[in-house]
């Protein structure tokens, strides 16, 4: 009798722990999509935030050592604000020496360029059976006189917001630097509450987006410069607009590096005669990308960047969908961030494991949860 109580009371709880977990499921399936929904329509707040977080964590080594040298705050936090500075006037003195490359440029080129484009079009049309009114100019037909006046208003558009989002970033780095927000301090609060525990996560997130980013920017910095004496050896027009523009792109995970190639290649297409030249330029600057981007960071990286390329292409196309070029730039972090949280918890473990592509790991975890 004893057992037959105790089994119907079993069942009645296991009953209810199920309808628990389902529960609990359901509550998730809605909550995801609203969370990801807000961070879309509330992206002007949360990307410098999020922007800002990286920003304070590579500068928080540099504050911890001139804590220890007794340096005031105030005065620590105005050595970053000048580093950031002076580092920002150096990236606008190439663009502005870019862009004076760019205009002296003679008219020879830019006819050059029209002739190999008008021929390029003029092929695909041929192949794709796409009809044009006969006389009429190509880059006329597909490049409307009007587009730069419909594009005006969107391009002041893009400027107010970029110089707003820049303003915020800048207020939210100091906010975090001087400790007004305390990133650890909000970890222990909401996701980790043990104090241990939260510190120890902590130091491993700010050690490996520092590692991430100092590795990706030396990667990038050595790109640019492959694809700048690349185009100096071939005698490709703007080298220092095609290095900056390698180095700035490498930054969006996997997709940069193929954009970069692509455009350049493109470019190289209608500088040099389509031989044996172009094609031996193309193998270089797909060299130097598979390389150091490839071979190189890889092995800097080491466990750091332990994540697998589907995990990457789709945590791009979510956080690129969600919050557009800042989110193709900041989703490996994000990525990185994310699985260094799950890793803290037994039941999110297998999905870390899942991110990293660890088989092996994936299975230990598998076992001892079943």
């Amino acid at each position: 009798m004893n057992s037959l109580k105790e089994d119907k009371n079993h069942s009645i709880f296991y009953g209810a722990m199920k309808d628990l977990r389902t529960t609990n499921l359901l509550l998730l399936i809605i909550v995801i999509p609203l969370v990801f929904y807000l961070l879309k329509i509330l992206s002007f707040i949360f990307i410098p935030l999020t922007l800002s977080m990286f920003i304070a964590l590579l500068f928080l080594p540099l504050m911890r050592w001139l804590t220890k040298r007794k340096v005031p705050k105030p005065i620590s936090i105005l050595i970053v604000i000048f580093i950031i500075t002076g580092v920002l006037k150096m990236g606008g003195e190439l663009i502005q020496l870019s862009s004076n490359e760019i205009l002296s440029a003679e008219g020879v080129f830019f006819e050059k360029a029209e002739i190999k484009l008008v021929g390029l079009i003029v092929i695909l049309e041929e192949f794709f059976g796409i009809e044009r009114l006969q006389g009429e100019n190509v880059l006329t037909h597909y490049i409307q006189e009007n587009n730069i006046l419909k594009n005006f208003g969107t391009t002041l558009d893009f400027i107010r917001d970029t110089l707003t989002m820049t303003l915020m970033t800048a207020f939210f780095v100091i906010l975090l630097l001087s400790e007004s927000i305390n990133f650890q301090k909000l970890l222990n609060s909401t996701i980790l509450k043990q104090k241990y525990s939260s510190v120890k996560t902590f130091m491993k997130i700010e050690k490996d987006i520092i590692k991430f980013v100092k590795v990706k920017f030396i990667i990038s910095l050595f790109t640019g410069i492959g694809f700048s004496l690349a185009c100096l050896f071939f005698d490709i027009s703007f080298p220092i607009f095609w290095g900056l523009f390698a180095f700035a792109i490498n930054f969006v995970q996997m997709v940069g590096s193929v954009i970069s190639v692509l455009s350049l290649s493109l470019f190289a297409f209608v500088e040099l005669d389509p031989t044996g030249t172009l094609l031996f330029f193309i193998i270089t600057i797909t060299a130097i990308q598979v390389f150091l981007g490839g071979v190189i960071e890889p092995v800097f990286m080491g466990k750091t960047f332990s994540v697998n390329v589907v995990t990457v292409l789709v945590m791009l196309m979510l956080w690129g969908y969600i919050w557009g070029i800042p989110g193709l730039i900041m989703s490996i972090p994000i990525t990185v961030f994310i699985k260094i949280i799950f890793e803290q918890f037994p039941k999110t473990q297998v999905i870390a494991s899942l991110m990293s592509g660890s088989h092996q790991k994936i299975n230990i975890l598998w076992k001892k949860k079943w």
